[in-house]
């Protein structure tokens, strides 16, 4: 099978390209067409299933550490969608559980060889599904460079939202995993405050979904439909 590209420009790609301002790389989708006598339908993307994700997983030969995290991040996503589609949000929640399997599938890569495992990833999971809402979740999983319209960019806010609600294979509170980032990462002042920045952006994107959803999410475990102790 082909690979998607070759390790060595890779490589050379991450010393020698210029950064591409996020904003620019995964446009907004279209709006929905106008209201007519026959409106064209709504383009149907692809959203691979979970046994697909998992095949994907040993493609890049994700580790079993990783593959437990992504799982995790799955169920909180999964259950922040489904409490969305209940309410009438126009949220698909396959679209999210897939988004969220493979929010760090470019992790791996990364940590071997370099480069931005958001971004990376995002640009494999367009090419592999051709869906730009479930790449728009994996590219933007770290930190979230608009405004907080939740429900606009409900996918890949539920996505990143989760991702920071899961600590290795453990669903945590939003300070409790920060806690740990800080104590394993945070050697420098730059290190420290980039952690703080995506701690208060998580805190508010939690507190804007629970007042959407009417839910408690700093209280949910995600699991057992009971407060977290």
């Amino acid at each position: 099978m082909r690979r998607l590209f070759d390790q060595q420009d890779q490589v050379r790609m991450n010393k020698t390209s210029p950064t591409i301002p996020m904003a620019t790389m995964w446009p907004d989708l279209p709006p929905p067409p106008l209201p007519g006598p026959s409106p064209r339908p709504r383009p149907r993307m692809r959203v691979p299933s979970e046994p697909q994700c998992v095949a994907w997983w040993d493609r890049f030969e994700m580790p079993e550490h990783i593959r437990a995290h992504s799982r995790g991040v799955a169920q909180v996503a999964c259950f922040v969608a489904e409490a969305g589609a209940r309410r009438g949000l126009d949220v698909d929640v396959k679209t999210v559980r897939a988004s969220a399997l493979l929010h760090d599938l470019a992790k791996i890569y990364c940590i071997r060889h370099g480069g931005n495992h958001s971004q990376l990833g995002g640009a494999w999971v367009m090419t592999l599904t051709g869906n730009p809402l479930l790449a728009q979740g994996v590219i933007h999983h770290v930190y979230w460079p608009f405004e907080l319209d939740i429900e606009r960019f409900f996918t890949p806010l539920a996505v990143l939202y989760a991702d920071k609600r899961v600590s290795h294979d453990r669903i945590v509170h939003i300070e409790d995993r920060f806690g740990d980032l800080l104590d394993r990462y945070g050697q420098t002042e730059e290190v420290r405050e980039r952690i703080h920045t995506t701690n208060n952006q998580a805190k508010d994107i939690e507190n804007s979904l629970s007042l959407l959803l009417e839910i408690d999410l700093n209280a949910h475990d995600f699991d057992r439909g009971r407060l977290v102790d």
